[in-house]
């Protein structure tokens, strides 16, 4: 059935003209690339026949090498050779607190910079030496020049991860043609060879745990178009964690406390070999300096469960995200090289009671599902699936009290823009102060602050005249804009969010985990807050009134006017709800009975000078 042909305005294809699309995927530990040929996904390899490129790259003093040319320098020189890059992408230098043997130069929060044999480098310009690699390899194999590019990211990559990875593939001489989310690509990739003509939705599961990063996305497909229903995950946590849980064990049962870099790597690519040899066998050896440790499954069981816990945690939270009970899933698909782990595989199994898939080489599902993606978006393909990925984080804005409006809440299907209009609170306001925020609390402080923009030339007006028209618009890579307009005027002003780092470690769990955690406080804070705003209101309205006709109350109305004022500001200052609201309707007592005698004086002046008949006669 044909639905849709996904191509991006002006990158159809003239008939019976093929143009050249890859997919990439971007890994953390290696990387490929694959495309479309003859109408089937293929990934492509270099000329020793290998489809993994190791995502390093070795700066000597002149010379750089790549890939399985760079990989034994990650023993021998360390510091020069820069290995899980993508780490790093997006992320400021205070953010990155793991252990890692470089030398990181630049301001705290700023994407540092690695001091190397040929200085520095950042991490955008290391990752684009990864993708020319690719890039380069895909134009061998294919003998022509390549038109364009899908690239994977991690599903939870935020607009500061997901710009840098554009940098990077600009800077590598790469037209891209879209950032897409990891486990839509492998959904892409399984999807596509199902049968369109099931009559019942089918939801799957994708379990898509990495060298570095941790991706969890439930999918439905139904009739021939793929939706994501719920995603989550962590943006470090992986096969690299695995290994690092690994060399803690082995320290311990060493007795050792320290390593310096140079045996730590020796650590990591040691406990790298054992957990793969656990995959095939019931033990293995470690050998690190000179010594001999025996690790078999049962204690690699043991020493990984804390990270394989956090990826059950995040799978459970994303099923009640999407409202889905176990009996709801059909499938659950595997991604990510740390998926042939027997232990990774055992617990997926365990959880959602059902053999997992894994068809298709979870190292190459999903550069397949990104290279049918950009056969589609270069014009190609003329059938295919409609493909809706989501925000992983809601996005609003500030407003009054320091609440947070959501203008696109979470799981909220991109590309995708929205529209609301906000009013002036002052009277004679000229501007506003447009904060874009992220997160799933209600309150300002508990949110990550995304940018900030003023509108200037708002025509002056009494509070709630004015019209601003906000429109939040989140492109189908995820990355972000906001515009904000005064409808009767038409002075307008706007932000693209390019924040110059990402998320540290954990903020993204903890943003997600906190908006459950404190629900309930939140909903109790925003009607303390929402209360206070609008007693506040109250207070400037009635002040402005009584600058102009406090002569039309007696000093006994005006005296307990200012006593019944007096209360509510002072019971502003606490958290006391029901306090403020009594003092709010203490005060409508008294303010009821001067706004009616203002209302008559106003109709007084009205009517003067007219007679009875003019009324009659009106008609």
């Amino acid at each position: 059935m044909a639905l849709l042909q996904i191509a991006e305005p002006g990158q159809s294809s003239a008939p019976h003209e093929h143009r050249i699309a890859i997919g990439i995927d971007l890994g953390t530990t290696h990387s490929l690339v694959a495309t479309v040929l003859s109408g089937k996904a293929k990934v492509l390899n270099d000329e020793q026949g290998r489809v993994l490129l190791p995502s390093i790259v070795h700066y000597a003093q002149n010379s750089t090498e790549y890939g399985d040319a760079a990989k034994p320098f990650t023993t021998t020189d360390p510091k020069n050779t820069i290995v899980s890059i993508k780490r790093f992408m997006g992320r400021s230098k205070a953010d990155i607190k793991f252990q890692h043997p470089y030398t990181l130069v630049g301001e705290d929060h700023q994407m540092p910079a690695f001091e190397t044999a040929q200085g520095r480098k950042t991490p955008v310009e290391i990752s684009a030496e990864i993708l020319k690699q690719l890039k380069d390899r895909a134009e061998a194999s294919l003998n022509n020049p390549i038109n364009g590019a899908v690239i994977t990211v991690p599903a939870y990559f935020d607009e500061a991860q997901r710009q840098a990875t554009r940098d990077a593939a600009q800077l590598a001489g790469l037209n891209v043609l879209r950032l897409l989310n990891e486990p839509t690509a492998a959904a892409v990739a399984y999807g596509l060879d199902q049968d369109t003509n099931l009559e019942n939705d089918r939801n799957y599961v994708i379990y898509d745990l990495g060298g570095g990063t941790f991706d969890v996305s439930i999918l439905r497909f139904s009739q021939g178009v793929f939706e994501v229903l719920a995603t989550g995950g962590h943006t470090a946590l992986g096969g690299d964690d695995l290994d690092r849980l690994i060399v803690k064990w082995a320290k311990k049962q060493l007795n050792i406390e320290t390593l310096d870099d140079a045996e730590y790597a020796h650590f990591i690519v040691a406990a790298r070999k054992a957990k793969e040899a656990l995959s095939d066998n019931e033990a293995t050896d470690l050998k690190v300096l000179d010594q001999h440790l025996s690790l078999d499954r049962a204690t690699f069981e043991n020493i990984i469960k804390v990270a394989l816990d956090k990826t059950i945690n995040v799978c459970n939270r994303v099923l009640r995200d999407a409202k889905l009970d176990l009996s709801d899933i059909q499938n659950v698909v595997l991604v990510g090289g740390s998926t042939r782990s027997y232990a990774v595989q055992q617990a997926v199994r365990e959880v959602f009671k059902q053999e997992p898939l894994c068809t298709i080489n979870p190292d190459e599902v999903v550069a397949i599902g990104a290279s049918i993606t950009a056969n589609q978006l270069i014009g190609n393909s003329q059938d295919g699936s409609l493909l809706l990925d989501v925000t992983p984080l809601s996005l609003g804005l500030e407003t009054m009290g320091g609440l947070v409006e959501r203008l696109i809440s979470r799981n909220t299907a991109i590309p995708v823009a929205r529209r609301q209009e906000f009013t002036t609170y002052q009277d004679g306001q000229t501007a506003m102060l447009i904060h874009v925020v992220q997160g799933e609390r209600d309150l300002v402080e508990h949110c990550r602050s995304l940018g900030r923009f003023v509108l200037h030339g708002i025509p002056p007006m009494t509070a709630g005249q004015a019209r601003i028209e906000v429109t939040f618009q989140v492109d189908a890579d995820g990355l972000l804009s906001v515009a904000a307009k005064e409808t009767t005027s038409g002075v307008n002003a706007h932000i693209d969010i390019k924040p110059s780092y990402g998320l540290a470690d954990d903020d993204m769990q903890r943003l997600l985990l906190d908006g459950y955690k404190f629900a309930e406080e939140d909903k109790n804070l925003r009607h303390l807050q929402e209360t206070k705003v609008e007693a506040k209101r109250e207070l400037e309205a009635l002040e402005q009134a009584l600058k102009v006709d406090s002569a039309l109350l007696s000093s006994v109305q005006l005296t307990d006017l200012n006593h019944a004022k007096e209360q509510l500001e002072q019971q502003l200052t606490t958290s006391d709800i029901k306090a403020i609201e009594t003092a709010v309707e203490q005060l409508k007592i008294h303010s009821d009975a001067f706004a009616a005698a203002r209302m008559n004086q106003h109709i007084d002046q009205a009517l003067k000078g007219t007679k009875l008949d003019d009324w009659s006669n009106s008609n």
